[in-house]
């Protein structure tokens, strides 16, 4: 958990630019009252603010004893008011980071097929976007307080830690998450990401990103189900843009992608054995007329795809349907076939 250092910074700069001043006013003043050199009008005027008790170098005049009790009382005052905000802000910041700390594990603890991000570059702010679009439940972890700071202002709960260690992957909740996003910059840490996620939760979708071929194919090693390399993404979409454009323009009003106005998206819904639809075709479970969707494909338990499926195509018991629609009506048939 990361704490904000922006005021205890202020105040520390404060107390050290007020301690500066009464040190320099101490040296200017003994320097001219008592007209010795600048050292020692430094050492002067410094043992006098520590109130260390050490003789002083020479015998004070009468205006250089006024002017030491004038000093002595406002740079102890200043010198005690430093000591005393110093120890508030050590204690706060220790508050903060331990009440931090156990409020987030609280968040992640309540947390149950929820997805870990990690890695909070460019890459998993986009991920983080599109999983809070969708509402689902999230966690992300970066070892960089810094990169994580915009998570943990949005209420995310956020790790400060090294993903690629087994505890850290615990204290996410690993074991009951739904999936992971290893989108670390290095690739070597994706891949230990992957492979300990991998062993913690078999059966967890893994997404992971690459910079290079040979990365992706140790990647799915890992455990991967599914790798990007995105300068191959941007690649293939700049070229399609070309090639393709009313297609691409398709697709991204289709998967809701940024800059796109229309409330369409393509969802996966799973059929549960208790789903009204179990054992009827497309044209009987009416989900054209009722929702107003599109079925593209069902994706069969046995891993085969059915594409633009006819009215007479059996909705089965694990059968995946991919449809098209408002994302409203989307959800209303998601809560009637996976009930």
């Amino acid at each position: 958990m990361r704490t904000s250092i922006q005021g205890p910074a202020l105040r520390l700069l404060l107390i050290a630019g007020l301690l500066t001043s009464v040190l320099l006013l101490g040296t200017i003043g003994y320097w001219i009252i008592e007209d010795q050199t600048l050292f020692d009008s430094f050492f002067m005027a410094l043992i006098s603010l520590t109130t260390v008790g050490y003789s002083f170098e020479w015998e004070l005049s009468q205006q250089g004893r006024i002017f030491t009790a004038v000093l002595l009382i406002v740079g102890v005052t200043v010198v005690f008011a430093s000591i005393g905000i110093i120890s508030d802000v050590v204690l706060r910041l220790e508050l903060e980071d331990y009440f931090g700390r156990r409020r987030v594990n609280r968040m992640l603890e309540k947390l149950e097929n929820h997805y870990i991000v990690c890695g909070a570059g460019r890459v998993g702010r986009g991920v983080i976007s599109e999983l809070q679009r969708s509402g689902s439940p999230l966690a992300l972890i970066d070892k960089s307080a810094e990169k994580a700071s915009w998570a943990e202002e949005q209420g995310i709960p956020t790790l400060i830690a090294d993903a690629s260690l087994d505890q850290t992957l615990i204290d996410a909740g690993i074991k009951r998450a739904k999936g992971l996003v290893a989108a670390i910059g290095s690739d070597a840490e994706n891949v230990y990401v992957t492979l300990s996620a991998r062993v913690l939760n078999p059966s967890i979708l893994i997404a992971a990103r690459s910079t290079n071929e040979q990365a992706e194919e140790k990647l799915r090693r890992a455990g991967a189900s599914t790798v990007f390399t995105p300068y191959t993404f941007i690649g293939h979409r700049l070229a399609q843009s070309l090639l393709r454009p009313h297609v691409l323009s398709f697709l991204d009003i289709a998967s809701a992608f940024e800059g796109t106005d229309l409330d369409l998206e393509i969802e996966q819904v799973k059929v549960s054995a208790h789903s009204p639809v179990t054992g009827k075709t497309l044209e009987e479970s009416r989900l054209r007329q009722e929702y107003g969707v599109i079925v593209l494909a069902v994706s069969r338990a046995d891993g085969q795809m059915v594409f633009n499926p006819a009215g007479g195509t059996s909705i089965n018991e694990g059968d995946v349907l991919i449809t098209m629609g408002e994302r409203s009506k989307l959800l209303e048939m998601e809560k009637r076939i996976e009930e």
